[in-house]
């Protein structure tokens, strides 16, 4: 009898261990569409986010600057002349530096401009090659506001829950231009339902000092991510425990050499961020801008099985989807 009890306790024991095994096998990663379906249409666009929401990815990226009006838009980068018809539309509203600002331009005025696939203003040609044609006039820029409409409408109408992923841009030249874009954007979210952790959205941003106010001073519930664009420190990254719940690194900037074998030896940031209840949401995965002998599939490995990442950020959302199925 007592060689029975502790047969059965080993093999409880032996059960509880595989559990655990599978638990962190089998967790749950996130996908995040990048811009929307970027690798298929103009980033950032009304279309290119819902294509993407109907790939069903977990949750789908707002990039946002200010208006001169103080509206939240849904744009990548303070400048407007990566994305846009601005020089053709507006070609004396540039600043000093050559730049066209979107905070000098009214929402309306943003409306006059067509959006188009991001181009590359030295070599004056497509960032990324095979991808929707450059000389597109057929998309325009939106706001947060009417992001969130075709999101929520979307949600309801075909009864996902696909989240959202804002990042406050730049928060430190927009109170230099006299706007405080946390709190603008923080108000709208909180009228459209994001409020708490259970609201399915998860707030973004490089700017470690807004990212603690946006917790500490205006009391945000929400998930926070803090971008980073450098390998973290241990004490790093208990501090940015203390105010964020995930942390949003570079892939590449992981990966630190490649041993005798060929195989990449990594920094073990995941680890290390998971053991202070972390998640390590990484940017971004490209169909597109893969070395010669790489596919995408070898780089989902490399992302899931060597770094272990909780989620991606990708351009190619459906594309993720599929693996993780």
């Amino acid at each position: 009898m007592k060689n029975y009890l502790l047969v059965l306790i080993a093999v409880l024991m032996l059960g509880c261990q595989y559990g655990e095994k599978e638990i962190i096998l089998e967790k749950k990663r996130i996908v995040v569409a990048h811009r929307g379906a970027s690798g298929y249409l103009p980033e950032h666009t009304i279309p290119a986010k819902a294509m993407a929401y109907a790939m069903k990815p977990d949750f789908l990226e707002q990039d946002l600057v200010l208006s001169k009006d103080g509206i939240p838009m849904v744009i990548h980068d303070i400048y407007l002349e990566d994305v846009t018809d601005v020089t053709e539309m507006f070609p004396r509203r540039k600043r000093a530096d050559g730049r066209y600002y979107v905070i000098d331009f009214t929402y309306t005025e943003l409306q006059l401009l067509s959006v188009h696939e991001r181009v590359n203003l030295q070599q004056k040609e497509a960032a990324f090659k095979g991808r929707f044609p450059v000389n597109s006039a057929i998309f325009r820029l939106h706001s947060l506001e009417e992001e969130l409409q075709l999101i929520q409408g979307l949600n309801i109408s075909t009864g996902q829950d696909v989240g959202i992923y804002p990042e406050i841009k730049n928060p430190a030249f927009h109170l230099k231009e006299g706007q405080d874009i946390s709190e603008i954007v923080l108000e709208i979210l909180s009228d459209f339902g994001y409020v708490t952790k259970e609201d399915n959205c998860m707030l973004q941003c490089f700017d470690a000092i807004e990212l603690k106010k946006i917790r500490q001073e205006m009391g945000c519930q929400l998930h926070l991510t803090q971008l980073v664009e450098e390998l973290l420190s241990e004490s790093q990254i208990k501090e940015i425990a203390t105010y964020a719940d995930a942390i949003g690194p570079w892939y590449k900037q992981l990966l630190l050499e490649k041993d005798a074998h060929g195989n990449w030896i990594v920094d073990p940031l995941v680890e290390r961020a998971n053991a202070h209840n972390l998640q390590v949401i990484a940017y971004t995965f490209r169909a597109d801008d893969l070395t010669a002998d790489e596919s995408f599939e070898d780089l989902l490995d490399l992302a899931f099985k060597t770094l272990d990442f909780d989620g991606v950020f990708t351009d190619f959302p459906d594309k993720v989807v599929k693996y993780l199925e």
